[in-house]
């Protein structure tokens, strides 16, 4: 258990590392300049990473059902979505929304044991903790908005 929290808290500053590189290239690249860099240089490190550890076995995927092939063109939504959203409603925003919707939908693909997982049962405690997020997301910002606003008016009326 130890183990995936160390990996799950990597992915996530990770993700977060990834997400302010890839809106500085979206910056000066554009969209879909910034999702081809990303998921091509994605595609050549893995592929270098992966014959390096695990040889040709890689591509042995014996029972692979033929929709999980599609899950790289998922990613070009992601990373589209990811850089716009970021460019649109800053890093901290966009990803606590981001990372809200990951949690919701993973809830209830769960719950209903949706795209071959074990189904798990929902509970109070799981929609309440979503609301808790989502409320937090909410104080965050509009609480961030009043401090502009402040600075602003002790400005004028220096």
């Amino acid at each position: 258990m130890i183990v995936g929290l160390v990996l799950a808290l990597i992915a996530g500053s990770l993700v977060s590392l990834q997400n302010i590189f890839n809106s500085k290239v979206n910056e000066r690249a554009g969209s879909w300049a910034t999702t081809a860099l990303v998921l091509g240089l994605g595609f050549v490190a893995s592929l270098t990473l992966g014959f390096i550890f695990e040889g040709k076995q890689m591509f042995h995927l014996p029972n692979m059902q033929v929709w999980y092939w599609f899950s790289g063109m998922i990613g070009v939504g992601v990373v589209l979505s990811l850089v716009n959203g970021i460019r649109l409603l800053g890093p901290t925003v966009a990803v606590s929304i981001i990372l809200t919707s990951q949690l919701v939908f993973a809830l209830v693909w769960d719950s209903f044991g949706w795209l071959g997982l074990e189904k798990i049962d929902f509970t109070m405690k799981q929609l309440l903790g979503v609301l808790i997020i989502v409320g937090g997301i909410i104080v965050f910002k509009l609480g961030g908005k009043s401090e502009p606003k402040r600075a602003t008016e002790a400005a004028s009326l220096e």
